[in-house]
């Protein structure tokens, strides 16, 4: 991929700018396209003013936007969403508009201005009311909520786009990603970085449910590898979709207990603070772990960081910027 311009949509959100990131300092000139809606211009702020690095304020929802952004790239990421599972189950509509017709609208600028690789980020929310562990591509339940209907939407587009019009689609499955930059403000926001702040405030972190439920928990620069391996990708891994994970899971009171220990080193009061427990969340899986094997062998993916690596890098940044 070096010197080609890559459009990342979405990419001063958590993991966007990590990409972004990532794909100057690979010599890329890079075109962040993003509405600001739920990520921050600071996140991209240290790129800014830099040769090949262009940030473009626009809307995936507004195809001839998504047009102008795509002039002249050799490839799309695409990571603009509206995430969230009890967002999407407490207003819909939102969801739809920018998950699946946002998509719909990439898809359609790609086949009008030549773009050929594309790739996406999916969820292992399409895995649904599946019991299977650990989670398989060709395995998907039923999904549990309007979030995870979009995102299989967007893989059945995918797929047919890539049949019909040859674009090259890779989707990235990504597993409960988290790291440096991921926002912990908001009623939506992921379940690390709202643990981290809580203990932070001296307060107790608040579990829906018993807390037995287990994630396979994806440091953020495993998911950056995974899409800088997508791009470089040979062909036969088009219109594919893949898991993107450790391919380890933690249930959320361990995970608690990992966080506890981790922001002890800084402020030791920590280690004494309880936990908080509310009731299940509707739409929630209860138990995830992936099978990553196929990602390894199609897109050469090798993800280097667990979940304690990953805390390892991602706490102290966590304590300089929300204490």
């Amino acid at each position: 991929m070096s010197s080609s311009l890559v459009l990342v949509t979405g990419g001063s959100g958590f993991i966007g700018s990590h990409v972004c990131d990532a794909l100057v300092a690979g010599g890329n000139e890079v075109r962040c396209f993003d509405n600001l809606a739920t990520s921050k211009r600071s996140n991209i702020a240290h790129l800014e003013g830099r040769s090949g690095f262009m940030f473009v304020e626009g809307d995936i929802c507004r195809i001839e936007e998504l047009k102008a952004a795509m002039s002249g790239a050799s490839a799309v990421v695409h990571l603009a969403a509206l995430g969230s599972v009890p967002r999407s189950i407490a207003d819909p509509l939102p969801s739809e508009a920018a998950n699946l017709a946002g998509f719909v609208n990439l898809l359609e600028a790609a086949r009008h201005t030549g773009v050929k690789r594309i790739v996406y980020a999916s969820s292992s929310s399409v895995y649904g009311d599946s019991a299977e562990l650990p989670k398989r591509e060709g395995t998907e339940g039923r999904p549990l909520s309007p979030y995870a209907v979009t995102k299989c939407m967007d893989e059945a587009y995918a797929h047919l786009y890539h049949h019909m019009h040859g674009l090259q689609l890779i989707g990235l499955r990504f597993f409960n990603v988290f790291g440096e930059r991921q926002d912990p403000e908001g009623p939506y926001a992921a379940a690390i970085p709202k643990f981290i702040r809580a203990f932070l405030k001296h307060e107790s972190p608040v579990v829906n449910g018993d807390g037995g439920q287990t994630r396979d928990f994806t440091y953020v620069a495993n998911a950056v590898h995974a899409v800088l391996c997508g791009l470089a990708a040979k062909d036969d891994a088009a219109g594919e979709v893949f898991n993107i994970a450790y391919g380890d899971r933690f249930d959320l009171l361990g995970v608690i207990g990992h966080l506890r220990s981790h922001l002890a080193r800084i402020d030791p009061e920590i280690a004494h603070i309880g936990v908080k427990h509310a009731p299940d969340r509707p739409g929630d899986v209860r138990d995830s772990l992936a099978d990553v094997s196929k990602a390894k062998k199609l897109l050469g993916y090798a993800p280097k960081f667990d979940l304690n690596a990953g805390l390892d890098r991602a706490v102290p940044w966590y304590a300089e910027h929300w204490r």
